[in-house]
């Protein structure tokens, strides 16, 4: 088959292309700003990529178009399309459909090799579960696939087709789960195609205010996911989140296992260092370099998710030891100095109130010494709209001064911000910020750098500027 794939440079489409080349079709895809590393991964693959969304690529006539929800059939104020491709395939009557749609006909749930999925679902901590069960199942020796969200650092790729293991029935597939729509004309959570054996719910805050009106409406994607896990099928849920309980109040069918306070599987001791708990008795211990209470109870997820397809907790926790987390999660990105007087640079992807409290308590948590300093950009859908800036103040408690770009908000960040004081700054450019920054910075301070998107490089000017 030939597949050109719109808005090919995402996350997500990225990797399904990347399975697309791995199953043997041919591989086309457009979108704008075509730049490195994506552009490089995919062309790699022999993938042809183009600019923009023109109709002249009509000509390939590909078997199939196949859509990301970046694609809509929005106007310019000229009235103008600003998908014309998409256009073009409306009026020209040709196939296309979603990437999720692809994914779970021609590689999930293939007519001729349906896989166990191993889905990963939740507001925060998917990308980060979703490596760890499928680095836990490789260390088992069971060559899982895989689609995450992000380089997890123990495989250096973000997507593979895997293999069926021996005392499997079925090859085994982990898939971020998200519940992010899955394009302009499928308003479904994308998560409702994947139909897993394995379903992990992770947590669930409202998020996506530009899609969900309020958290209930979020609440009923999760139940439409949890229909879809068979009688035989698990799900592993956070025994902690009253949201979840509504959910699975709406009806289950599966076996439940749950995780965290009041749950089945539970941890004792230090995120870094823990023994995990199942019914009562002391199964593994976990000792590894990752800090935060988040980042334990991740841990826990993909322990009982492992277990479904026959993993042992000591194996999970053994493969743990060694998992060494994914890129822009907590990235040591480089120190000026040297010991206890070094300035240390992070990049995290952090960008929701919660998520931004859980990684620096994380950090806070595992310091001997030196000061957070916390330096962020409100760019996710939800944060631009200013549908939780309320939260703020209480997501950076625990940084020591907090630095915000305030570039193309429509509400006031420093009045969002006062109740801070004269710990938190703005900064409407990423020049500013990093002045801003360098002038407060101290010997021993950590400065955390927090966004979804490329936040200008300021990783990059912020160790220059603290070279110079």
């Amino acid at each position: 088959m030939h597949i050109h794939i719109l808005g090919i440079c995402g996350t997500f489409m990225g990797g399904l292309a990347a399975l697309a080349r791995e199953a043997g079709h041919r591989v086309t895809g457009c979108d704008t700003g075509v730049y490195p590393p994506m552009s490089d991964q995919l062309r790699a693959l022999g993938i042809e990529l183009m600019e923009g969304y023109g109709q002249d690529q009509m000509a390939l006539q590909p078997d199939m178009f196949v859509v990301g929800n970046v694609v809509s059939r929005a106007r310019t104020a000229e009235g103008h399309p600003r998908y014309p491709l998409m256009e073009a395939i409306l009026e020209a009557g040709m196939p296309y459909t979603s990437g999720p749609q692809w994914l779970s006909d021609h590689v999930l749930h293939a007519a001729e090799q349906s896989r166990h999925v191993l889905a990963i679902a939740g507001t925060h901590g998917k990308t980060t579960t979703t490596a760890m069960l499928a680095w836990v199942l490789e260390q088992a020796g069971l060559t899982p696939g895989f689609l995450i969200g992000g380089v997890p650092l123990n495989f250096g790729v973000s997507a593979r087709l895997g293999q069926l293991a021996r005392g499997q029935s079925r090859p085994l597939f982990v898939i971020e789960a998200d519940e992010y729509d899955t394009a302009f004309f499928d308003k479904r959570s994308k998560f409702v195609h994947y139909r897993p054996r394995t379903a992990v719910l992770n947590n669930l805050e409202f998020d996506h205010a530009d899609i969900f009106d309020d958290l209930a409406a979020i609440e009923r994607q999760f139940h439409h996911l949890v229909r879809t896990v068979p009688a035989s099928g698990c799900l592993v849920v956070n025994a902690e989140q009253e949201s979840l309980q509504r959910v699975l109040n709406m009806g289950q069918w599966s076996h439940l296992e749950g995780f965290g306070h009041g749950g089945d599987w539970q941890t004792q001791g230090e995120p870094h260092d823990f023994a995990v708990i199942h019914h009562g008795q002391q199964v593994a211990q976990v000792r590894w370099s990752l800090t935060g209470v988040h980042n334990q109870m991740n841990a826990l997820a993909a322990i009982a998710a492992a277990q479904h397809v026959g993993v042992t907790p000591e194996q999970a926790s053994q493969a743990l030891a060694n998992f060494q987390n994914v890129r822009r999660r907590m990235e040591w990105r480089g120190s000026i100095g040297s010991g206890q007087e070094a300035i240390t640079v992070y990049d995290d992807f952090a960008h929701h109130p919660t998520a931004i409290r859980t990684t620096l308590d994380g950090l806070r948590r595992s310091l001997q010494h030196g000061r957070i300093l916390a330096v962020f950009e409100p760019r996710s859908n939800t944060m631009k709209l200013g549908a939780m800036k309320s939260q703020l103040p209480w997501s950076l408690e625990m940084a020591d001064l907090a630095f915000c770009h305030t570039a193309g908000l429509d509400w006031d960040a420093a009045a969002a911000l006062a109740p801070m004081g004269a710990r938190a700054r703005t900064a409407a450019s990423i020049d500013e910020l990093v002045s801003q920054v360098t002038a407060a910075a101290a010997p021993g301070d950590h400065i955390v750098c927090m966004s979804n998107g490329g936040f200008g490089g300021i990783h990059q000017k912020l160790l220059a500027a603290l070279q110079t």
